[in-house]
């Protein structure tokens, strides 16, 4: 049975065009063509750069968060309550009216004593400033080597200004070393990103998250399949050019740098802008879509390619849509914040006073306002 479900997977007429078999992309005559067992590495790859991250966060973004005066804000914290903790972990961390009042009479606290429980609770399993920095390190500095690298890779190529050389003589077209480690590197380092997404800073677009990590490995690794080399090449770039601008972005913000965050992000807006919305789907998926039919009829590779470009698309689209409304209110002078953000509660004056005087949950400290401002 494994046998022939294997057999089914490889079927030819799946993944290369019709009169096209496997024996065609054989190495010889110094022709090296990818394979699927060259995606082996990027597994143990992907626990390697894991390792590496833990080790770059903790001896060269610590410090950075240091030497640019990151600091953390006191958060109050919640007094210990068996009643109201059991309800938090097994039911809800947001009680309706109803579950307050009952859990008021429950744990002899008071409705506001609940209800601020409660936001001092979540507060606390909220993300760390220096944690939330240490990611946007990690990434920006991945982002932007593997930009520089991949411009290095494409820049001298043809098909980088003639977008029809990509389909030139496909798929007999031999890979290059440079591509090789390209596609290892990029691919090792979105599985590396899936394995610990339970782990990071959990935003609103958490899902989105994982459809997109997903969604790019399944094309990076199907367009090495399909020898759809070249044009992952293009498409991976591009993807790059604004990332490490985004996270640059977030170092700044969390480090107070208000108008660098603010300079950075109108720079990463119009990046992000033009190459998603603009130079991918007019330009790269056009070459995906219609240059292809030229040279052979439409294929399942050819569909499922493009439909996986036409998923990672969408989620261009609804990133620009939040993005534009960040950029709505900086252009209106309001204050900025990340649409994705899970953005920490605060307890307002009258409540402070009051627990100060009689509630158990006031344990000394001032009250911050821990809103983080710009792109978070």
């Amino acid at each position: 049975m494994f046998q022939t479900l294997y057999s089914y997977f490889w079927w030819e007429r799946l993944w290369l065009p019709a009169n096209l078999t496997w024996a065609d992309l054989e190495d010889r005559d110094g022709r090296v063509y990818a394979k699927a067992s060259d995606l082996y590495i990027t597994l143990p790859l992907a626990f390697l750069f894991l390792v590496v991250r833990h080790l770059f966060e903790t001896y060269v973004a610590t410090p950075l968060a240091g030497l640019l005066n990151v600091k953390e804000k006191v958060r109050l914290k919640a007094t210990p309550n068996a009643v109201l903790e059991k309800f938090y972990a097994a039911t809800s961390k947001h009680p309706k009216q109803a579950d307050v009042e009952m859990l008021s009479k429950k744990s002899g606290c008071t409705v506001r004593q609940v209800e601020r429980w409660f936001r001092r609770r979540r507060n606390q399993d909220r993300p760390s400033l220096l944690k939330k920095f240490r990611e946007a390190s990690w990434r920006f500095t991945f982002y932007l080597i593997a930009f520089i690298a991949g411009m290095a890779v494409i820049v001298d190529k043809p098909w980088f200004y003639d977008l029809r050389e990509v389909w030139k003589g496909y798929p007999i077209q031999s890979m290059l070393p440079s591509q090789y480690w390209y596609y290892m590197i990029e691919l090792s380092f979105y599985w590396s990103l899936l394995f610990s997404i339970a782990s990071d800073v959990k935003r609103k677009d958490f899902k989105e998250q994982i459809i997109h990590h997903v969604a790019t490995i399944i094309l990076i690794s199907f367009s090495w399949f399909a020898n759809y080399i070249r044009a992952g090449t293009l498409i991976m770039a591009l993807h790059d050019s604004s990332d490490y601008l985004l996270e640059s972005a977030k170092m700044f913000n969390y480090a107070g740098w208000r108008n660098t965050c603010n300079n950075i992000f109108i720079v990463f807006a119009a990046v992000f802008i033009i190459t998603r919305l603009v130079i991918l789907p007019f330009w790269i998926m056009h070459c995906t879509v219609v240059y292809p039919l030229d040279l052979y009829p439409a294929f399942f590779g050819y569909y499922f390619f493009n439909f996986m470009m036409v998923v990672l698309q969408s989620l261009h689209i609804f990133w620009a849509y939040l993005i534009i409304r960040m950029a709505q209110k900086f252009i209106t002078g309001k204050v900025v914040e990340d649409e994705r953000s899970d953005r920490e509660e605060t307890d307002n004056s009258e409540e402070e006073e009051e627990a100060a005087k009689n509630g158990p949950l006031s344990n000394g400290h001032p009250v911050l306002n821990n809103n983080h401002r710009k792109t978070d």
